[in-house]
């Protein structure tokens, strides 16, 4: 895994519009030529970690993607593996599909998944997300699966149903919900991430990882006390 504590540099390879998605696709072929090209530049430039994202599959599904979708990622991230055998790989299905990134990444050997809402309820443009944590580890432990889960706290382009205290949700998130890191964004993608809000989670759950999700730059680097970093948007050059 990535350093002591599980923290470091982790690029994302975004995916163009998959086949059977509301957007025009490019074709399977295209897009796991792209995204072995996009694992390639991320190792030569030192990243510690990557992870698979289907964000051109926008406007999401809320909860559970379609079958081809499950399949068409898994070739995708065996590519990605096959490009970058040693680096740390994790998987993230849009918008909040934790069973089909956990069968992806059972299937291809990743070493972790991403989940926006793993406990709790938010509100997002897709509706109201359910996290499933007990489903999610249930599966897990059925596949006998070596895969980590990371989750966000209030993660971006969604709300909070009800008052829900950010360290209060960090607190269950982290000690109540079988999670091996907790992530802390901004308020959307590419948005700069509150070193308070990532301080509030360091103290609200003593010894979880903690990684900042979105806005890191080079002229924004990460705030202090987070263990790790995950930079999608600002890697992007005409695409």
């Amino acid at each position: 895994m990535i350093g002591p504590v599980w923290g470091g540099l982790v690029g994302v390879v975004h995916l163009a519009p998959l086949p059977g998605s509301p957007r025009p696709s490019p074709g399977l072929a295209r897009i796991v030529e792209r995204a072995r090209a996009d694992v390639v530049t991320l190792v030569q430039a030192g990243f510690d970690g990557l992870i698979v994202e289907n964000l051109g599959d926008a406007p999401f599904d809320a909860d559970e993607v379609a079958v081809a979708t499950v399949a068409q990622m898994t070739r995708v991230v065996l590519a990605a593996r096959e490009a970058a055998p040693s680096l740390c790989l994790g998987v993230n299905v849009l918008r909040n599909d934790a069973l089909a990134a956990l069968a992806v990444a059972a299937a291809t050997g990743a070493d972790f998944i991403r989940v926006n809402v793993h406990s709790g309820v938010m509100v997002a443009d897709q509706g109201v997300l359910t996290g499933r944590a007990r489903q999610t580890l249930l599966e897990r432990n059925r596949l006998g699966a070596a895969v980590r889960v990371i989750a966000d706290v209030h993660v971006k382009h969604a709300v909070p149903l009800g008052a829900q205290r950010l360290a209060d949700v960090a607190h269950d998130t982290w000690s109540r919900s079988g999670v091996d890191a907790l992530v802390v964004s901004g308020a959307g993608t590419g948005r700069p991430t509150s070193a308070a809000d990532v301080l509030e989670v360091r103290a609200a759950a003593p010894g979880a990882p903690v990684w900042v999700g979105s806005g890191t730059s080079p002229t924004c680097p990460r705030p202090g006390g987070a263990d790790g970093v995950i930079v999608g948007s600002w890697l992007h050059h005409d695409g």
